[in-house]
Formats: structure tokens, sequence, C-alpha cells
């Protein structure tokens, strides 16, 4: 499938693989009260967390019930705990179609060394059949592909009632395009992209399914490196 060349472009579109283009009315004096030096364990930067983590949920319209962590090393490393912490019950099934996914696609096969994964491919500019993604697997992808800017047009091709969870990095989505959550399990993110701000720490979120897997994994003594 072949996704058309947009007819417009944004009125600031300085956006980008690495660091963005700060907010309108962004100045320095808006670091005042920042905890900078601060240890996250201290008063200051609990409160500071927490914060984050609330309003995040208010703006993404994130569930109750769901999970919200700040995660370090950026959405890097939220992808990479979702991954080696989740991964491994079922057949995955990995979708790419620009450099973030295949890197993600490297790392279930070459690092994880997962076995039964089903790899779906496009290049840049096209979007793989996203049809041919088995609900009984698990399901790795990018929402919107940050080096093609080419981007899943929705989550109906996701069952509702699907076996397996999916994984989204949705860094280059989230604030910027609606996300679907009832559809996915896992979902990563950093600041840098649409907010424009520090690219150190990374968002985890948590559907009910994606709990429970993690659970079952940490009795069965399976949690490969992060969450011991």
């Amino acid at each position: 499938m072949t996704v058309a060349k947009p007819a417009s472009r944004p009125t600031v579109p300085h956006f980008s693989s690495g660091p963005c283009a700060k907010r309108p009315g962004w100045n320095s004096q808006n670091l005042k009260d920042a905890a900078l030096g601060r240890s996250h364990r201290a008063k200051v930067g609990k409160v500071k967390l927490k914060l984050a983590i609330e309003t995040t949920r208010e703006v993404l319209e994130v569930p109750a019930d769901y999970k919200i962590g700040i995660v370090p090393a950026s959405d890097t490393g939220a992808v990479e705990m979702a991954l080696w912490s989740l991964l491994g019950p079922r057949p995955v099934t990995m979708i790419a179609w620009e450099s973030f996914g295949e890197g993600w696609v490297s790392d279930v096969v070459k690092e994880l060394k997962l076995k039964d994964v089903t790899k779906l491919n496009a290049g840049y500019g096209d979007i793989p059949d996203l049809s041919k993604a088995d609900p009984k697997t698990d399901i790795v992808f990018t929402w919107n592909g940050t080096t093609s800017g080419v981007r899943v047009p929705n989550a109906d091709w996701i069952k509702a009632d699907r076996e397996g969870l999916t994984i989204c990095d949705a860094t280059s989505a989230a604030f910027a395009q609606k996300l679907d959550w009832p559809k996915l399990d896992v979902v990563t993110f950093s600041w840098q992209k649409a907010l424009g701000g520090e690219a150190a720490h990374g968002m985890l979120i948590l559907s009910p399914r994606a709990v429970a897997r993690l659970e079952a994994t940490i009795r069965r003594g399976r949690c490969r490196r992060f969450f011991a």
C-alpha cells in the first residue's frame, strides 16, 4: 500500500528524528523552577514526576486502568524494556517501514534471538499490508515512522479480541495524533518530538493486559533484563 504525498506542509515544518524546535513562546525563563541537579527521589522530583504522569493521562486521555511510568533512556529505553520484558510467550509479528522499526526487528531477532518471528516490511514511503498482522501473535510497530513520516492510518486493523499484545512505538505520534487506546497494550514515547523537550526520559504506558503479562512473566522467573 502506497501513501499519497501530502498536498500541504505544516506552518512550522521543523520536525526531525532528532531534537526538534521548541514550542512557540518558549524561553529559558521557563526553567527557573526546574529541579536541575536534584535526585528524582527528592520530594521536589517526586512531585514533578507525579504531575507529569497525571498531566499525560489527562491530555492524552489515557484510560484510568492503564499504568503510566517515566523511565530512563528516552523512547528507546521504553521500547527495549517492553521488548525484553514482555515478548517470548507468543509468536511475534514485527512491522517495519523505516529505520526505527527496522531497529526493533533487529533487536528481537539478533539480540533477543526469538525464533517464531514474522516480519512485515515495506520501504520508505510505503507501509506493509497491515491486514496480515496475526492477532494471535504479539505485534510490534511504530504508529508514525519517525524517519519516513509514514504512519498507520488508524488502528482498525488491530482486532479488539486479539490474543497477543500490541506494542506501539508512538514517539512521533503522541500529542500529535490521536491514539486508539483500546487497541494498544504498550505505548512508548519521549518528550523531544511533538513537545520539543528533552529526550532523556521515556514514557511507558501499559494496559491491564500488558500488566498481567508482565506479572505472569515475573512469577515464572522469565523476565529478562529490566524488571527483576
